[in-house]
């Protein structure tokens, strides 16, 4: 008869209970992930609570084996990722994570989920570290995605080239993740993420909108989990808003606070939106509610002579045109670009609403038609009052054909995307009247 090894058998016993346990965590996350595939949407509210619930039972299984296995790497890996299942930051799964780590250096999923607690207590610095550990050890999408992540939302650096530098790596980082693993949804989604920020601060490129748009649209293509990914939703509906497709934007935010009841933002946002339209469209019917004698009286000034630089021969449009402007009336612009002429009015109103990304007024013409002006990028201090006179070169026109819910609107604006292509009063405006545009989005997910 063959002798019995022991230490074998406990070898085997060991590695057999670990792997049961891995699955255990693997399953809660799972959980967690494809909540909607078992789950309807009028559940999301149950959500987390079910995931907490769900990570009690089997912390309780891993309790059951602490005596045994509280010395191993693998053991305190899997205590860690099941407290990391929920959105908030623990103490205790930092501790078992960073004891991990310590006895198996090389333990990339260690680092990788260490560095995603350090992300949840706001320890960005120390989550950088973590990532970037990882990689040191393997190339993988998790440490890559994430390291894009906190590149992202480091404090912002004195040096606009090296914060711009930054926004380029995050990017870069992102696209390899996604290359190591083209089927995976949430990889697809951080590099949406980061195509917004590099769109919001390297002079808002078109392609840049449109390869973050793709991303997104990417992730729900491939990931059924990404499809009801409520970030998502929000960050795109932000990105929709700035691009002024407003029933996008709004079925986004819905969206997403259908996904996650408990998102006050999600919420806010589409009800600011909507807020904005109602006023808008009320304000520009009304002619800003500007008395017919005073508007007449406003309007008398309006001349082609109130063309300022725009009647120059050496007058640069923002197209590169060398010549001239011919004043057109409102009614007489297409939409889309309107090369070779400026549109000439009075400020009747001014439109300031929570959470705006423009600078919205209404302008009036010779011939009192009242059309909405959108401009991006303004400077806090910056505005126009009601009686000033603004020419827009090459007025940039939209239809707006909104709906949502039992509401519509249906309106023309022009879209200006720096104070500095106006003419106020006769007089271009200066360089501190345009700032960076600023929006909120949430950073990631996980």
């Amino acid at each position: 008869m063959a002798e019995v090894d022991n230490d074998g058998e406990r070898k085997t016993t060991d590695k057999d209970d670990l792997h049961v346990l891995k699955e255990l965590v693997d399953d809660l996350y799972s959980f967690r992930d494809c909540y909607f595939e078992t789950h309807s949407v009028e559940d999301a509210g149950r959500k987390q609570n079910d995931v907490a619930q769900e990570m009690a039972k089997t912390l309780k299984r891993l309790e059951e084996k602490e005596d045994v296995y509280k010395h191993s790497a693998q053991f305190l890996l899997l205590w860690g990722r099941c407290l990391n299942v929920t959105p908030g930051f623990s103490q205790t799964a930092e501790e078992c994570l960073s004891r991990a780590v310590k006895l198996e250096p090389g333990l990339v999923e260690g680092w990788n989920t260490l560095g995603e607690q350090y992300w949840k207590k706001r320890d960005l610095t120390a989550a950088e570290t973590c990532f970037t550990g990882a990689l040191q050890q393997s190339k993988n999408k998790v440490s890559l995605r994430s390291l894009s992540m906190v590149l992202r939302q480091l404090p912002p650096q004195e040096d606009t080239r090296g914060q711009s530098k930054r926004i380029v790596e995050s990017v870069e980082l992102a696209r390899q993740a996604v290359q190591l693993d083209v089927t995976d949804g949430t990889s697809w989604y951080i590099l949406g993420n980061a195509y917004i920020s590099m769109f919001f601060t390297s002079g808002q490129n078109p392609q840049l909108s449109q390869q973050a748009l793709s991303a997104y649209a990417q992730a729900e293509k491939i990931d059924k989990a990404s499809s009801m990914n409520p970030d998502l939703h929000f960050n795109r509906a932000t990105l929709f808003q700035y691009e002024e497709m407003y029933s996008s934007a709004l079925d986004g935010f819905r969206r997403a606070a259908a996904l996650d009841p408990a998102w006050e933002d999600a919420r806010e946002r589409e009800k600011q939106l909507l807020n904005y339209l109602d006023q808008l469209t009320v304000l520009k019917e009304n002619k800003g509610k500007v008395k017919s004698r005073r508007l007449r009286h406003m309007l008398s000034s309006l001349s082609s002579s109130t063309l300022g630089p725009c009647s120059s021969p050496q007058f640069r449009s923002p197209s590169g045109r060398v010549g001239s402007l011919e004043p057109r009336s409102l009614s007489a612009l297409t939409h889309g670009h309107n090369g070779g002429v400026a549109a000439l009015g009075k400020v009747v109103f001014s439109l300031a609403s929570e959470g705006r990304m423009a600078f919205t007024f209404g302008m009036v013409d010779s011939e009192e038609t009242c059309c909405v002006v959108m401009v991006y990028n303004t400077a806090d201090s910056w505005g126009v009052l009601i009686g000033d006179t603004v020419v827009i070169p090459e007025p940039q026109v939209k239809r707006h054909s909104v709906t949502h819910k039992d509401k519509s609107y249906d309106f023309r604006s022009i879209r200006v995307d720096s104070p500095l292509l106006l003419i106020v009063n006769g007089k271009r405006q200066v360089m501190k009247s345009q700032s960076a545009a600023f929006v909120t989005y949430k950073p990631q997910s996980e």
